[in-house]
């Protein structure tokens, strides 16, 4: 398919916030913020817990922030609103002394909200960037060239780390305004050349009005019965990917201790790591225009099942590599395919609020998978026990998968027909 200049421009600014935010995503969510956390606090497990408040908090938020967002003009003020809450308060973790972790913890709450809240409307605007039949492939890009993007500022970030000593807090303030400032200038292409392009007619009061089209999309949820289906499974599977995103660090640095040469070999792993997922997820890009979106997002549910397996059993730093990788096969892949996925099932002029209802059930999921793990690690005094806890979400997501319509075309069509 030929694409006009302008297109690709609008897809390529859309790819380049993923590599700004993905530098966030690395950083604070996955490597080195638990580290900084666990130095603080004493117990890097009971990240698990502010993880789950930030999830609820945005959950909430979600659905209403995107019923409002459908207005014409509205996205992209939204979108900035929480990218630069985000990239502000990233920042603002590197002002808090060592041993007030009450104030950091916070601070690490309100980046997650400008994160997670900024990707609704980033999501969003993948139905406004390119078509349908580009969807799966701008997705799966947004994702690999974000892993293979943020594999700078962290490289940056580790060696300033282990330089300024790993047991000390400095090298890792300096870390989260590295991260910041990658994230804020990845976020300008986005803000000049993406527009809204479906959207809503404004009314006179948005806010009520809102209410109403939110109330009201709960009550004829059953016309977009697919897409219903699909946020049920979506729930399970991707409650049990974020909490192996979120927990890996803590799990490992539980099993291993946190002596600084095991760490700094932990983050040099999630860095090569960042290399083997850049492949991967343009792979799942080419594999589910051969055999279908939806047979790609069940094997990576597959692989998942063999990560969890496997992570019980770990024993070593190799062992973590061998883990990492697993995850880096599975991972892009299957958040940029349930993108694209969930984009065909819904009406493009509700893009924004659809891709609430996908945030807050992302969301809410994410609030289970790291709180369940925290407490049955705590109850059987073994991080491997509550590793376990999650493997029958990826069980459950992977039935309902099963419900779902599988040809692109197709699911088209029955939207067409569910939304007539």
């Amino acid at each position: 398919m030929n694409i006009d200049k302008a297109t690709k421009r609008r897809e390529w600014s859309w790819i380049m916030y993923d590599c700004g935010n993905s530098a966030y995503s690395m950083a604070v969510t996955t490597a080195l913020f638990p580290i900084l956390y666990g130095m603080y606090s004493g117990n890097a497990m009971t990240l698990g817990y502010w993880s789950s408040l930030a999830s609820i908090l945005v959950a909430l938020l979600s659905p209403i922030l995107g019923t409002i967002a459908d207005f014409r003009d509205r996205k992209k003020r939204f979108f900035l609103f929480f990218a630069l809450l985000g990239i502000i308060t990233t920042a603002a973790l590197a002002l808090v002394p060592q041993g007030q972790w009450v104030g950091l913890v916070w601070l690490f709450v309100a980046s997650e909200i400008g994160f997670a809240g900024a990707n609704i409307f980033y999501d969003a605007f993948l139905v406004d960037v390119t078509e349908d039949e580009r969807m799966d492939l701008v997705s799966t890009r947004g994702f690999a060239y974000g892993y293979i993007a943020s594999i700078l500022p962290f490289g940056i970030c580790l060696a300033v780390v282990y330089l300024s000593g790993m047991e000390k807090p400095l090298g890792y303030q300096i870390s989260f305004v590295i991260t910041a400032l990658w994230w804020g200038l990845f976020t300008i292409p986005l803000l000049r050349h993406v527009k809204q392009r479906y959207y809503v007619e404004p009314v006179p009061n948005p806010v009520a009005a809102s209410f109403r089209r939110l109330g009201q999309t709960f009550r004829e949820i059953r016309r977009y019965r697919y897409a219903f289906i699909f946020l049920i499974a979506y729930f399970f599977y991707i409650d049990g990917v974020d909490t192996i995103i979120r927990m890996v660090v803590p799990y490992a640095t539980e099993l291993f201790g946190s002596d600084a040469l095991d760490t700094f070999g932990l983050l040099a792993i999630l860095l090569l790591v960042q290399v083997v997922a850049f492949p991967c997820a343009l792979l799942f890009g080419r594999l589910a225009k051969r055999f279908g979106t939806l047979f790609m997002i069940r094997v990576a549910i597959g692989i998942y099942l063999v990560v969890v397996a496997f992570a019980y059993q770990i024993s070593s730093l190799a062992h973590i590599f061998v883990l990492a990788c697993l995850i880096a096969l599975a991972q892009g892949g299957i958040q940029a395919l349930s993108r694209s996925y969930f984009a065909r099932l819904i009406p493009k002029q509700k893009s924004n609020e659809f891709f609430g209802f996908y945030n807050i059930f992302g969301k809410f999921a994410a609030i289970m998978g790291p709180a369940l793990m925290a407490f049955i690690s705590a109850q059987t005094g073994s991080a491997r026990h509550g590793v376990l806890g999650i493997l029958p979400l990826f069980l459950i997501g992977f039935a309902l998968s099963w419900l779902l319509p599988t040809e692109g075309a197709a699911v088209v069509e029955e939207v067409e027909g569910q939304a007539s």
